[in-house]
C-alpha cells in the first residue's frame, strides 16, 4: 500500500524527481540519469502501472486520492500530497491533471525481439518532437501496428509530453531503438519486412496500392526534412499519400507527419 505523506515546501528534496518538469533538457539529463520518467494523468498511470512500470512516487492533489485508490492500494511507494500552489512551484506549470507518478523505467529490448511476431511496424527516423511522437504511438496503436522502432536521434516516447499525447499508447506497442542508423533497416529486411518509404512526392506508389506482402515496416522522416536520402534509397518502395490537385495547386503539397501516419497506418494495415 502507497504511504500518504502531505508536503508545502516545493524545495522538499523529497520531490526531486518532479523538479522543472518543462525544462526539457534537464529533464533528459535527470531522466536517463536515474531511469525513470513521468506518467501524468489518472488514465496514463493506470496504463503505466498494468504494463509492469515501477512507482517510484506519486505527487497529487489531495482530490485525486479516491479516483487512484485502487492503484494506490497495490504499489509500495510514497504519495507526495500537495496543494495546486506547491505542485506548480515545482513542477513549472499547472498540473490540471491533478495526479503525476514518478515511474522506473524498463530494459528496452532489442529491435530483432520487438519485430519477432510482427507483421506491421512503423519505423520513425530522427523524429524530434515528443508530441508528435507521442501522436503516432496513439495512431499506431489505434490501427494495430504491432511495433515502432526507433532511429537513434528520435525523441524518447517516454519523455512526459509524449507519453501524455500517446494517452498511454507508448505502453501498448512495443518499441525499441536501433543501435545503427547506417545499418539498422538491413537489419528489418532480413527479419522479412518489406521496407515502404512514406514521401510527399507524388511520383510514388499510392500507399493504398503498395503491395504490403506478409511483413510491412513503413517508414516514417522528420518533421522537417522527411526520410534522409539513404533511407529513401534503401527502401524496397516509395509511397505517398495521393493529394487533392486542388490543394496542391494552391501550395499545400504535404500533411503533417501526424496526419500523414494516421492516413498510411490506416493503409498499412488494411
Amino acid at each position: 500500500m502507497a504511504h500518504l505523506l502531505p508536503l508545502a515546501d516545493p524545495a522538499d528534496p523529497r520531490l526531486a524527481d518532479f523538479v522543472h518538469l518543462r525544462d526539457v533538457q534537464l529533464r533528459k539529463s535527470l531522466e536517463a540519469e536515474h531511469g525513470l520518467f513521468i506518467a501524468e494523468g489518472e488514465k496514463v498511470i493506470r496504463r503505466a502501472v498494468e504494463t509492469g512500470h515501477p512507482v517510484r512516487s506519486f505527487l497529487m492533489a489531495e482530490r485525486w486520492l479516491s479516483s487512484l485508490s485502487d492503484v494506490l492500494d497495490r504499489v509500495d511507494a510514497p504519495v507526495y500530497v500537495v496543494d495546486d500552489a506547491t505542485a506548480e512551484a515545482v513542477t513549472g506549470y499547472p498540473v490540471h491533471r491533478g495526479a503525476l507518478a514518478a515511474m522506473g523505467r524498463l530494459p528496452l529490448p532489442a529491435v530483432a525481439d520487438v519485430v519477432r511476431h510482427a507483421r506491421r511496424v512503423l519505423v520513425l527516423e530522427d523524429l524530434v518532437d515528443h508530441g508528435n511522437v507521442g501522436a503516432i504511438f496513439r495512431c499506431g496503436a489505434a490501427l494495430g501496428v504491432q511495433a515502432v522502432i526507433l532511429s537513434p536521434r528520435c525523441a524518447d516516447p517516454l519523455y512526459r509530453r509524449a507519453v501524455k499525447v500517446s494517452m498511454g499508447a507508448v505502453f501498448a506497442v512495443p518499441y525499441a531503438r536501433m543501435t545503427d542508423w547506417h545499418g539498422g533497416l538491413a537489419e528489418l529486411r532480413a527479419a522479412g519486412f518489406r521496407l515502404l518509404a512514406l514521401t510527399p512526392d507524388q511520383s510514388a506508389t499510392p500507399i493504398d496500392k503498395a503491395p504490403m506482402g506478409d511483413r510491412a515496416a513503413l517508414l516514417l522522416g522528420s518533421e522537417g526534412d522527411g526520410l534522409s536520402s539513404r533511407w529513401l534509397r534503401e527502401a524496397d518502395e516509395a509511397v505517398c499519400i495521393p493529394m487533392s490537385s486542388d490543394a496542391m495547386a494552391l501550395g499545400v503539397d504535404s500533411l503533417n507527419v501526424v496526419a500523414a501516419a494516421a492516413i498510411a497506418c490506416h493503409s498499412l494495415v488494411r
